[in-house]
């Protein structure tokens, strides 16, 4: 009961990469990058695993980003020229690479690091990919049209190669195949539209349990002031929840505390598991045991105690390495307490 996981990221050590941003530059490359980015998996494995956090994940080690770092394995995608684009509706400028041809996988994207964390944990292993709507928002299409219906013809090609690392993954032995979908909470009707099936195609065939992940972005400076201005309430996930609750996907995780999400929102996803964020990623404010288990107490409003997951509200990949220890020490010390109050 209570399980405890993270969104998905987790910050790099100060010998991998540039610390506290969210494109960090790697500090090597070639082999020694190569066995830095193994180092720092199994650093991160054992240190959720003495937190007490219980469904691990390989805190995305290997990937600069949580999209690109998948993208590196597509033919297809020109990484040398990149453009700067507006992602999530403009919310921010990045520097994004360009598709200009069909879409193919290389090879398997993130085979090194899921069999490393594999090899090396026997607690359940959850494993995190980019959706195919986030990914669409998060390149510059100079292949498919750039307009609606190439958006989409984009998303279901991006999804067949999400689905053939996805079975890979599943081969590997990972439990929790998540896609993160922080678009879903920006094109909310489109989401509903087509995003959703586009996400139930880099599903298909999957036997372990699948997620998808969405919230209102990482804890950098762009996504804390758009928040500011999203009103007193934050209904987003209104639109989306339904077609979820109707779709393959097992589990949907998404953002609770400190945030103006109507918890009973959680009502539309009867039928699922939710992974409910207890740990805010846009403060360095350290959550304690009992606000945790508070906000695991006011979930159980509207979700049942044998599918509710502790989560984080989103990666704590901009974070430094201690105040992401102490709030993932924060989290396990809280769902054990919340065992208590309602086991």
């Amino acid at each position: 009961m209570f399980e405890t996981a993270i969104a998905g990221s987790l910050p790099k050590p100060a010998w991998l990469a540039e610390t506290e941003t969210l494109w960090p530059q790697w500090r090597s490359s070639g082999a020694e990058l190569e066995a830095a980015k193994a180092d720092a998996t199994l650093l991160w494995v054992k240190l959720q695993e003495d937190l007490g956090v219980d469904i691990v994940g390989d805190g995305e080690q290997a990937r600069q980003h949580f999209v690109h770092g998948f993208l590196a394995q597509v033919e297809g995608i020109d990484f040398e020229h990149k453009v700067k684009m507006g992602i999530r509706n403009n919310r921010y400028d990045a520097m994004v690479p360009q598709v200009v041809g069909e879409l193919r996988l290389a090879g398997r994207v993130h085979a090194m690091e899921a069999q490393l964390a594999r090899a090396h944990t026997r607690r359940p292993l959850k494993f995190t990919l980019p959706g195919p709507m986030t990914i669409v928002d998060t390149v510059a299409d100079r292949h498919y049209g750039g307009d609606r219906e190439g958006r989409i013809r984009m998303a279901f090609a991006f999804a067949e190669l999400l689905n053939q690392e996805a079975r890979a993954l599943q081969a590997d032995g990972v439990d929790i195949v998540q896609f993160d979908e922080p678009a879903f909470n920006v094109y909310m009707q489109d989401a509903a539209d087509w995003g959703v099936a586009a996400l139930e195609r880099a599903v298909e065939g999957l036997t372990c349990k699948t997620a998808v992940h969405i919230c209102y972005g990482y804890g950098i400076k762009a996504n804390i002031d758009w928040k500011h201005g999203l009103g007193d309430e934050w209904r987003q996930y209104e639109q989306v929840f339904p077609a979820l609750a109707k779709s393959r996907i097992d589990q949907v995780s998404l953002e609770c505390f400190r945030s103006h999400v109507p918890l009973d929102l959680m009502r539309l996803l009867d039928g699922k598991d939710v992974m409910v964020g207890v740990i805010d990623v846009a403060s360095d404010e350290i959550e304690t045991p009992e606000q945790v288990a508070d906000t695991i107490g006011n979930a159980l409003q509207f979700v049942s105690k044998d599918r509710l997951f502790p989560c984080t509200n989103c990666g704590l990949a901009p974070m430094s390495r201690e105040v992401a220890v102490r709030k993932l020490d924060a989290l396990a010390k809280g769902a054990a307490m919340a065992r208590e109050r309602h086991g």
